[in-house]
């Protein structure tokens, strides 16, 4: 039997995940990884996400952000402005 002090602490750092032999291979991104890729919190990334800018999809239970929505949302960003 394992007690809790015995126990791994849950790793909470993604930044593993965003290699760059890996990063340009995904077509889906966690919202936490698109948060990243815009420079913006993962707060900021679930507000575009639910009012609607950044495109998402479901993946069984997971929300996932496709990496060329990424794009798109800057492109519309940029028109916005001009």
């Amino acid at each position: 039997m394992t007690t809790n002090a015995q126990r791994r602490p849950r790793q909470t750092d993604t930044s593993y995940l965003d290699r760059p032999d890996d990063a340009a291979a995904r077509l889906l991104l966690t919202v936490e990884q698109a948060a990243g890729r815009l420079n913006v919190g993962r707060s900021t990334a679930y507000g575009l996400v639910q009012s609607g800018q950044l495109e998402s999809v479901t993946v069984g239970r997971l929300r996932r952000i496709p990496a060329d929505a990424i794009a798109g949302f800057v492109d519309s960003l940029r028109r916005a402005r001009a």
